[in-house]
């Protein structure tokens, strides 16, 4: 039973390595420079990230009750400054729920933070924000 196991253990963790997609520098595409030191959006000068992340409970999930699953990432382009920056957005994919993209398309720029969160909890991170 304990090599089934962990033949299904190493299948698990082949199969989830494998799933991932290589970095376009990985394959051997050339980009013009060089990456930071964490190859991460926070190393560009200026740019803050701060993420929130809650956790409560676990099994089943009841109405009201939980388990919670959930957070929001805030992306400061200019730090704690908040001067605006030239901006423009695309579609991804088609799924989830964007705000705020009219103002960018019509003034080319963004004057709040970029915030991630998951698709129910865009209005309410979009109303604390504009506290």
């Amino acid at each position: 039973m304990k090599k089934i196991a962990a033949i299904i253990l190493i299948i698990f963790i082949q199969s989830s390595i494998s799933a991932q997609k290589p970095r376009a520098r990985d394959i051997g595409i050339p980009f013009d420079g060089v990456t930071g030191k964490y190859n991460a959006i926070t190393d560009v000068k200026g740019v803050e990230v701060g993420y929130s992340t809650i956790i409560s409970a676990s099994g089943k999930n009841v109405l009201g009750k939980g388990p919670v699953r959930t957070g929001v990432t805030a992306i400061l382009p200019r730090g704690k400054n908040n001067n605006p920056v030239y901006a423009n957005w695309y579609t991804l994919n088609g799924n989830g729920e964007m705000t705020g993209t009219t103002w960018v398309t019509e003034s080319g720029f963004l004057e709040t933070p970029v915030m991630i969160t998951n698709t129910n909890s865009v209005g309410v991170v979009r109303d604390a924000v504009l506290k």
